[in-house]
């Protein structure tokens, strides 16, 4: 995905203001930033779902190098949306239909997108996505209140799957996890990228998860991309203030580093103030 000078002005704000960014093939790009960002606006945006009363979308942003995804009809959309882009969201208690099986839950894109495929090929699919997320196959028969949040989670990257997409949208997709879990769920992705070999655009507000999955980190501060680059690169020496005080909050377990850290930031602080 190949996004250039991306605005979103929404009545009279600007969401978005002139966001560039680049995700590779089969690689993760990382945009972090506090809420209220404009994370999540811009990925939808970029991607053409934007759904928002009286928004205004201007830009450009390329799948492919060849499909325009901003201000392309919805019949293009449902078409690119329907094999090449897949989605995982924040909350895997409220992304689920209840009254769902599992199994059903990860099939609904084959049905909707791949009429072709008949009840044994689907079911078949099912099963390997299961095993590919580390679930028993007999967990398609489940429901999904019947699951923990950390195997929900692993649901929702199966039917993100579903279609063997080229490009993975993951919107937060751990923050709602407690931290044991995240970790497993952060290992499983890596493995799935290894496995899938799907690019990733990655939301978050934790450079602590950036850190563990990014090749490249962008950094957004109301609607506008302050600083991106390497992931080590931004995270090792980060050329704006706004990137050093999320660097410098991040809590570490050495209380050494901790110490340090809290002595940047302080640092920092101090130096905004006395600019003004």
């Amino acid at each position: 995905l190949s996004v250039d000078d991306l605005s979103v002005r929404i009545g009279r704000r600007d969401i978005v203001r002139g966001v560039s960014l680049a995700v590779e093939p089969e690689q993760t790009l990382g945009i972090v930033g506090e809420s209220g960002s404009g994370k999540s606006t811009t990925v939808l945006a970029a991607t053409g779902l934007l759904d928002a009363p009286g928004a205004l979308v201007t830009g450009s942003s390329l799948l492919g190098g060849q499909q325009e995804l901003v201000g392309a009809p919805a019949r293009t959309l449902r078409r690119v949306h329907g094999g090449r882009i897949g989605f995982v969201f924040q909350d895997p208690a409220t992304s689920f239909d209840p009254q769902q099986t599992i199994g059903d839950a990860i099939s609904e894109p084959l049905d909707i997108h791949r009429p072709d495929m008949n009840a044994a090929a689907r079911r078949a699919r099912v099963a390997e996505l299961l095993e590919a997320v580390q679930l028993p196959a007999s967990y398609a028969a489940r429901f999904p209140h019947e699951l923990s949040g950390g195997q929900r989670q692993r649901i929702s990257f199966a039917r993100a799957l579903a279609l063997n997409p080229k490009l993975l949208i993951a919107d937060e997709p751990t923050s709602a996890l407690d931290v044991s879990v995240q970790a497993k769920v952060l290992a499983l992705f890596k493995d799935l990228q290894k496995e899938f070999g799907f690019a990733c655009l990655f939301i978050t507000h934790d450079l602590a998860v950036v850190d563990m999955l990014a090749h490249r980190v962008g950094v957004l501060y109301r609607g506008e991309m302050l600083e991106s680059g390497r992931g080590w690169e931004v995270l090792q020496n980060p050329q704006r203030s706004y990137t050093k005080r999320l660097i410098a909050s991040l809590p570490v377990p050495d209380p050494r580093i901790q110490a340090e850290r809290r002595e940047a930031l302080i640092k920092i602080l101090e130096e905004e103030r006395a600019a003004g």
